[in-house]
């Protein structure tokens, strides 16, 4: 049988003045050769592993306190304490400690904290005594008065008893708050110098604040300690005044005083089975009126909140200890109540459990809907009180939203090799409770009139402010539930109902509409794109933009993000939808470029698809191009226009520049023309390449690209295949965007011919970031050469 008599908890003092708990073990005193000297040793119960190891240091002050813990310091800001299980075991290992410093076992510290010397100044300081009345009956009205006169040396006595509180000594603290001297303490700090009047501090505790005792508590020490640590807790939170920077640490050993209590009052609650079960049969009793109803759900709401100051370890076991006696299916009689006091104390406690461990309340609801119907289930019960929440901020929904939030985040779900949490509950959520959640949405964005198509019903604060917070519970599954959410928008169209509030009087569900379909379009799914394109859902927010007009406010900055949004990342689909659909409503905004942009996209789209050869001859010319730096590129351009002729040397390739800005109509002008432009250059072309000395500058933007590791001859004539203007890099095959120029270089290589295009600014950066992935997977890619610069 274990001896729980040296059964102990380690605990340290962190830099924030606060308890951790450093483990339970059992603790031994003996001599230890290393530390030369008795030592006390901690043996952790769990691996046996040393817990801690002190020796005891004759001119250490060692406190005893409240018979079951011992503390002490051992260096500069290191406290130590030992909280046993049982008074005896204190007492035995307190002896071993008085044994070792030479002092009684009696004693409660075992260092004096007042030396000789002060205490003999002390005796010599005399002053004039104050002359009492006869202590006669007839004359106590003269001592009384003779008491409230002397406010002086009542301010003095408030004084004393601060600087006290101040020394932050434990065995003072057990002194003054022991059962005797507490509300004495209290009335010397009535009277403080600063207040014009006296405080009423024990008038309050003694008349106004009335212990209820919910289940009777059969534990005096219990009953002793509830009233002692609600005393203290009101000393150190409404009677000592605000305590200054300098002073803030003064009052650590309170802190640890109330903190102990509270580990204490927790523990011997939770070991009395009799006590929890009664608690929560009287919770779920029918019988039950509502006023001890009320007392018995605040009194469960104050033993959670106390659990706060466990160690996780400690809270453990408590909130374990909650779970085996039912706390939910209490909590779910509770929330199906109509007293409003009772479900938002229920609601607190829900939320420390759900904060604490989700997964316990997510496999409680799964369990509990193989049984009960969907309208009674506990999570839909906390939705339908989001959605009738009756405050006019809506401070309740917004808490349990929060809370469903948390339910439904799979970054805190569990995985085992068994099963997934995520897709075991996520189903559930979706078939039992989704329906419930939404059901605001639909109900308020509904057809009355087929010919009016989808309204919204009632534009309230209110009402807007609950649809706020659903689309924001919406908008955190669309990011993070891509299969069962994307299943339910399309099956259920939600997305055409959201966009009807982009038309709500409250720019706030507006922009939350615009965000939900913002999501949407960002995960680029093609799914939700056919979706959106197939049931024309980009009308309502084109209608939103033209009537917000030409104000500039976050409605139009949002609308334009999302559509540059659809340009930047080049989504074809929306793309082409946008533009065949809502261009003509768009071609006027010209204070942003994007739907300009757009446009071009289009077209480069439609360029494509038009000329299929000119599209794979863009592949095949991406594979060889070098991504240069903008800024490089326009200085070296910079440098090439500033320079003459006369300064070319010899060897050197001339091309002419081009035209860095070009207008709409020349950057889509046909292919067919370009094809023939480039064809009347053939013998030009022959001519340069033929020349064994080549005399020019070369462009800074040149680029040479190599299908192998050969050297390229700029002197070699060009085979027949690079005549062909249908073959990759031949004088009539240009790139994207290319212009035509009156000369052209091209480069061979042992292989073949290489062509050499320079593609314009307005490439796709789809493109861009193509050409980079394919430089990079190059098993021997050689230096990027310069390029050349193609001009019209």
């Amino acid at each position: 049988m274990t001896d729980t008599r040296r059964r102990v908890k380690v605990y340290t003092l962190n830099e924030d003045r606060q308890w951790d708990d450093r483990g339970t073990g059992h603790v031994s005193s003996g001599y230890v050769e290393r530390l030369k000297g008795t030592s006390l040793l901690v043996r952790a119960e769990s691996d046996g592993s040393l817990l801690l190891e002190s020796k005891i240091n004759p001119n250490t002050a060692y406190q005893k306190q409240q018979d079951t813990l011992i503390v002490w310091s051992e260096a500069e800001n290191y406290d130590l304490a030992l909280s046993f299980q049982e008074k005896a075991g204190c007492d035995e290992i307190w002896e071993k400690i008085c044994q070792v410093q030479g002092k009684d076992p009696s004693v409660d510290i075992t260092q004096d904290v007042v030396d000789e010397s002060e205490e003999e100044r002390f005796d010599d300081m005399s002053s004039p005594g104050l002359e009492l009345p006869p202590c006669e009956l007839n004359r106590l009205e003269d001592l009384a008065e003779l008491d409230l006169e002397n406010r002086e040396g009542l301010h003095h006595l408030y004084e004393i008893i601060k600087g006290i509180f101040l020394l932050n000594r434990t065995a003072l603290f057990e002194v003054m708050f022991s059962e005797e001297c507490i509300m004495d303490v209290i009335g010397c700090l009535e009277f403080d110098p600063a207040l014009s009047q006296p405080r009423r501090h024990r008038e309050f505790l003694t008349k106004t604040a009335r212990f209820k005792e919910v289940i009777p508590i059969s534990d005096p020490e219990l009953r002793q300690k509830i009233h002692q640590t609600y005393r203290v807790q009101y000393i150190q939170d409404m009677v000592l005044p605000t305590p200054s920077v300098f002073e803030e640490n003064m009052l650590s050993t309170l802190h640890s005083f109330i903190f102990f209590n509270k580990v204490e009052i927790v523990g011997m609650l939770q070991d009395d089975e009799k006590f929890l079960t009664d608690l929560f049969a009287q919770l779920t009793d029918e019988a039950t009126d509502d006023d001890k109803r009320h007392e018995l759900v605040n009194f469960l709401k104050e033993f959670c909140a106390f659990s706060q100051t466990l160690q996780p370890q400690n809270r453990d076991a408590f909130f374990k200890t909650l779970s085996n006696m039912g706390i939910l299916p209490a909590l779910e009689v509770i929330l199906g109540m109509d007293d409003v006091q009772v479900r938002g104390a229920a609601t607190d406690i829900f939320s420390y459990l759900v904060e604490y461990n989700p997964s316990m309340v997510r496999e409680f609801v799964m369990q509990e809907s193989q049984q009960n119907d969907d309208d009674i289930l506990l999570i839909n019960l906390i939705i339908e009180h989001m959605i009738c929440d009756t405050d006019p901020e809506l401070g309740g929904a917004v808490q349990l939203m929060g809370l469903l939030r948390t339910l439904v985040d799979p970054e805190n779900m569990l995985a085992t090799a068994n099963k997934t949490e995520k897709t075991e509950f996520l189903s559930f959520f979706y078939k039992h409770c989704m329906h419930v959640l939404s059901a605001p949405l639909l109900a308020n964005t509904t057809e009355e009139k087929p010919s009016k198509g989808i309204e919204y019903l009632r534009d309230d604060f209110q009402t807007s402010q609950l649809l706020a917070l659903i689309l924001e519970l919406l908008t955190f599954c669309v990011e993070h539930h891509t299969y069962h959410i994307k299943n339910y928008i399309i099956n259920k169209d939600i997305l055409r109902r959201v966009l009807v509030l982009t038309a709500s009087q409250h720019a706030f569900l507006a922009l939350c509409a615009l965000r939900f379909m913002r999501r949407i379009i960002g995960l680029k799914d093609e799914f939700y794109n056919r979706y959106i394109m197939r049931n024309f859902l980009f009308e309502p927010v084109i209608k939103a933009f033209l009537n917000n007009g030409s104000r500039y406010n976050l409605m139009n900055s949002a609308i334009i993000e999302m559509f540059e949004y659809v340009r930047v990342e080049d989504v074809k689909s929306l793309t082409a939808h946008i533009v065949e659909n809502y261009w003509k409503a768009l071609e006027d905004v010209n204070y942003v470029q994007t739907f300009k942009g757009l446009k071009l996209r289009y077209e480069q789209q439609r360029e494509r698809q038009d000329n299929p050869k000119l599209d794979s001859m863009r592949s095949i010319l991406r594979n060889h191009r070098f991504r240069r730096d903008a800024r490089t590129l326009e200085d070296e351009e910079e440098m090439w226009f500033n320079t003459d002729e006369d300064d070319l040397e010899d060897g050197e390739a001339v091309v002419p520049p081009s035209d860095k800005m070009k207008s709409e109509e020349d950057l889509m002008e046909p292919i067919s023309k370009f094809m023939e432009r480039k064809k009347m250059k053939d013998s030009d072309d022959k001519e340069v390449l033929g020349k064994s000395s080549l005399s020019g500058r070369q462009n800074p933007s040149f680029k040479l690209s190599f299908s192998g590791s050969t050297k390229t001859s700029l002197s070699s004539p060009p085979s027949s295949a690079s005549l062909n203007p249908g073959s990759p890099g031949s004088p009539g095959s240009p790139g994207p965007g290319a212009r035509s120029s009156p000369s052209t270089t091209a480069v061979t290589t042992k292989g073949g011919l290489v062509g050499l295009v320079d593609y314009p600014d307005d490439d796709d950066d789809e493109d861009e970031e193509e050409e980079e992935e394919d430089v990079e997977s190059k098993e021997d890619p050689l230096p990027p050469s310069k390029k050349s610069k193609l001009s019209s």
